[in-house]
């Protein structure tokens, strides 16, 4: 199982340069370093940010106003796939 705290900082360091309110999943694209192709170590598996979106869809609560308010529903929906 991944580390809680690891995965929030990766999160947080890509995300945290998105243009703020963001209203979909495509407002974070620009902000990412290599586009939907941007990964995340998430314990022993790498998943890109599109595999993220998928997988933590279901705590979307667009829009967000801060990155901390994104990346607590992404962790979330984490937690609810069993990865952290």
């Amino acid at each position: 199982m991944a580390d809680p705290q690891e995965v929030r900082e990766q999160f947080v360091e890509a995300f945290e340069g998105a243009d703020y309110p963001i209203n979909s999943p495509m407002d974070l694209v620009p902000a990412l370093p290599q586009g939907p192709g941007t990964t995340f170590d998430v314990g022993d598996e790498t998943i890109t940010a599109m595999e993220l979106n998928q997988e933590a869809s279901g705590q979307g609560s667009y829009p967000y106003d801060s990155v901390d308010e994104l990346v607590d529903d992404l962790m979330d929906g984490l937690e609810d796939e069993g990865y952290v």
